[in-house]
């Protein structure tokens, strides 16, 4: 299946920056709850993610992610998740996330 660049743009991928994670004992798989900032215009929103297998809460804060920031919250137990944090899976089949090598500016899109 192929899209068109215009269809690509419907998905709205940001960066942000983790400023806090913490444990989400509640969740059916293991997870973290982060709170990410991406920036001024799009603010800070909240998500839970099963990255426990490869990142430490320690590991995470400060880290930049790339999101997906204009899906429909989706209540996860008694969490609300406002953006899907994207990654890819590693040959153990866990999360590896999606960050910039480099600064870039929070809200940046991804093009």
């Amino acid at each position: 299946m192929t899209i068109t660049y215009d269809e690509f743009l419907n998905v709205d991928i940001r960066v942000g920056r983790i400023i806090k994670a913490e444990p989400f004992p509640e969740a059916r798989n293991p997870a973290y709850k982060l709170f990410i900032d991406f920036g001024e215009k799009i603010g800070e929103k909240k998500t839970s993610a099963q990255i426990t297998q490869n990142y430490s809460i320690e590991d995470l804060e400060g880290k930049l992610v790339a999101a997906v920031v204009n899906f429909p919250p989706k209540q996860i137990g008694p969490f609300m998740s406002e953006v899907l944090t994207l990654g890819f899976m590693d040959e153990n089949n866990h999360v590896v996330l999606v960050s910039p090598d480099k600064n870039v500016p929070l809200g940046g899109r991804l093009h």
